[in-house]
């Protein structure tokens, strides 16, 4: 559920068949898109699909297309210029400013706008604290780590009191153990705070740890939006259902009562999942019952061959932690990758895949 506060209340977001031209090429396509107050969206997709032409159409720093509307809670701001809609926004390259110390940052905006020197101290320190960099009040930021400087960013962000917070991919710069620390940091701060928030990223964990809304975008368009379960559990495209953890795809024939599956006995229909969400009762198939069935990695099974199982030999096993990941090439040549907390098998072996048919994931071939 999405998260709100009390003081100052968040406001709602909503855009309005938005799209975007450059130069006579439409990058987004028309879209519409609520999101609640108080609530934590995450603008989840490849490079290059429109996720921070999203954000910039939201902050004013980009007009949408003629009928395209932006609005914040209730009012509409699409002619209104980015410094007057009271959205705050911290990019990839936090952009400190060098000359100044972490203080100075985060009181630049303060400044600006000319708060007396009591609110300027008191909002200041208020942010450190909140951060947790009050000890560097005084330091210069050039000598800060990754982290660090996010931090000050966020905070000299949040110091100017914006209804909405934007995050443009805030942690992609960040080493790997560095970036799940603060992850952990930013979430907890978000809950706290409460704010209307709209994080861009490509990192799954990070849209799944930080959203309470999933929007995944592709090319332009938004495929779907929606709880990270309802992402995970109900993908409504065969994009996200094989892009949402790395789903893999088989080639499947609805016929005489079963999914058939090369490699392998027919699933019985009647043990499979309906359709996707909003796609009615009944199991999707396009012509000649041609299916394409997703699953994600860690659902299969993998045993010794027998009937019921997709025979297929091991191509790679590799240990990553805890668990082995490996590859599997299917009798009817399709590599499949699984996952599992330990793997008896090696390259070169004979296996079957056993595909739980809760886990399936069917869409209609054209």
């Amino acid at each position: 559920m999405c998260a709100s506060r009390r003081d100052p209340a968040p406001v709602s977001l909503s855009l309005r068949g938005v799209s975007k031209t450059f130069g006579g090429q439409q990058v987004l396509k028309p879209f519409s898109l609520e999101i609640p107050a108080g609530c934590r969206a995450a603008v989840l997709g490849p490079s290059g699909c429109g996720k921070t032409t999203t954000l910039r159409l939201i902050a004013g720093l980009e007009s949408p297309d003629p009928g395209g509307r932006v609005f914040l809670g209730g009012e509409d701001v699409t002619g209104t210029p980015a410094e007057r809609r009271g959205v705050g926004m911290v990019f990839q390259d936090c952009e400190l400013f060098p000359n100044l110390t972490v203080a100075g940052n985060v009181a630049y905006g303060l400044r600006a706008r000319r708060a007396p020197a009591r609110e300027r101290r008191e909002t200041v320190s208020r942010m450190l604290e909140m951060v947790r960099l009050a000890d560097l009040a005084d330091r210069r930021t050039e000598g800060l780590s990754g982290g660090q400087a996010q931090r000050v960013a966020l905070a000299r962000t949040l110091a100017a009191g914006p209804r909405v917070l934007l995050l443009d991919e805030p942690l992609a710069a960040l080493d790997a153990i560095l970036r799940a620390s603060l992850r952990e940091e930013l979430e907890d701060l978000l809950g706290g705070l409460g704010m209307t928030t709209v994080l861009v990223t490509h990192d799954q964990d990070e849209a799944m740890t930080l959203g309470d809304l999933i929007v995944v975008m592709r090319d332009g368009r938004v495929e779907q939006a929606g709880s990270p379960e309802e992402i995970c559990r109900e993908p409504r495209t065969p994009f996200v259902a094989g892009f949402v953890g790395g789903g893999n795809r088989l080639a499947g024939r609805l016929e005489g009562g079963f999914l058939r599956l090369a490699g392998g006995a027919g699933i019985p229909l009647a043990s499979l999942r309906r359709g996707p969400a909003g796609a009615g009762d009944g199991l999707p198939a396009g012509p000649g019952g041609r299916v394409s069935v997703f699953f994600r990695p860690d659902r299969a099974r993998l045993g010794p061959a027998a009937p019921g199982r997709i025979s297929g030999t091991v191509v790679s096993s590799r240990s990553a932690g805890l668990k082995t990941r490996l590859a599997i090439r299917l009798e009817g040549g399709e590599i499949v990758k699984l996952e599992m907390e330990a793997s008896p098998w090696a390259p070169g072996e004979a296996v079957g895949v056993e595909l739980p048919p809760e886990e399936l994931h069917l869409f209609a071939d054209p």
